[in-house]
């Protein structure tokens, strides 16, 4: 099979990418680098610079590349932004994702892994998340992944589509220094860029419901969240016309702001740069942990990499990245 990745020069994208070329599928990377960067697609993979909202392109790398099958990951992806832009987001990643489908449609491409995210599921008050945890974004961003899985199920429908969505959780690390994540969104490095600061790193609420005060997460490794692509593209090759899978990709371990905080002070030798604690911030839940064993029974896919292994290759990366 041939795979066309949107996004695909962008931080997960290029994982993704990475491990389908490993896998022995070819694949052609579309992506506007307007957050991607083309240093980060392979030599040999086709790069086209272009628009999710240009159907008359999509449809011309489709054709001339002999693509069979989409792995969606080009989109907005920023909370805070989103609020302030909800147009621009809607736009990006509703219309955007609309216009792929119909170049798939009028191509006759009937595979789709879909990127989306935990964000659809907004404060869920459960120990475990399972893919029937009731969906109730927070945010603009969470709305439009929300909705593209709507639009992407009634396609399949409709259309004899056969898709894939991940939601994905929090993720971390990188595959090699050059691939990591450049942007500054996450904890891991936000914490990086307080302690290159000489700042202390900053804690936002440890008057949770949790064992120590701080918020829970589900952290997973970018490499793990590239290899649910991989089977996910294997498990639609035979999957029959009009699948929708809907797959939590996490780890299904909680860890909690301040643990995560202690493991990469460690890592990068500042023990001494204890946590300021400053107030919970808007729509942050206690505790959001993934049940990952839909994904496990439908792909055959679980996580391998650690915290440890997810910090330290973050580490490496931002070292990589800031000098």
């Amino acid at each position: 099979m041939s795979w066309l990745v949107t996004g695909g020069a962008g931080y997960i994208g290029a994982h993704v990418v990475r491990a389908l070329a490993d896998g022995g599928e070819r694949v052609v990377v579309y992506d506007d680098l307007s957050t991607g960067s083309a240093d980060r697609v392979p030599d040999g993979v086709p790069l086209v610079v272009g628009s999710v909202l240009d159907e008359a392109l999509l449809e011309g790398v489709i054709r001339d590349h002999a693509v069979t099958g989409v792995v969606h990951i080009a989109g907005k992806k920023q909370v805070a932004e989103s609020v302030e832009r909800p147009l621009h987001y809607y736009r990006e990643n509703v219309t955007g994702l609309a216009t792929l489908l119909e170049a798939m449609v009028s191509a006759g491409v009937d595979r789709l892994v879909f990127s989306s995210s935990a964000a659809v599921y907004g404060m869920p008050d459960v120990d475990l998340v399972t893919e029937d945890t009731p969906c109730l974004p927070l945010s603009p961003y969470g709305e439009t992944k929300l909705a593209g899985e709507w639009l992407i199920d009634a396609a399949a429908r409709a259309h004899g589509i056969r898709a894939a969505s991940l939601r994905y959780f929090n993720v971390a690390g990188a595959a090699a220094p050059e691939l990591s994540d450049s942007g500054v969104f996450n904890l891991i490095p936000m914490v990086f860029e307080r302690l290159e600061a000489g700042d202390a790193p900053r804690v936002f609420g440890d008057d949770y419901a949790t064992p120590d005060g701080t918020c829970v997460r589900d952290y997973i490794h970018v490499e793990d969240i590239a290899s649910a692509h991989l089977a996910a593209a294997r498990r639609l090759a035979d999957a029959p016309e009009g699948t929708a899978l809907t797959l939590n990709v996490g780890r299904g371990e909680g860890s909690s702001v301040r643990e995560m905080v202690d493991r990469i002070l460690k890592v990068t030798g500042r023990q001494d740069a204890a946590p300021r604690v400053s107030p919970r911030r808007p729509g942050d839940a206690a505790r959001v942990v993934a049940s990952a064993d839909r994904a496990r029974a439908e792909l055959g896919w679980t996580a391998r990499h650690d915290l440890d292994a997810m910090i330290d290759s973050a580490w490496q990366g931002w070292r990589h990245r800031h000098g």
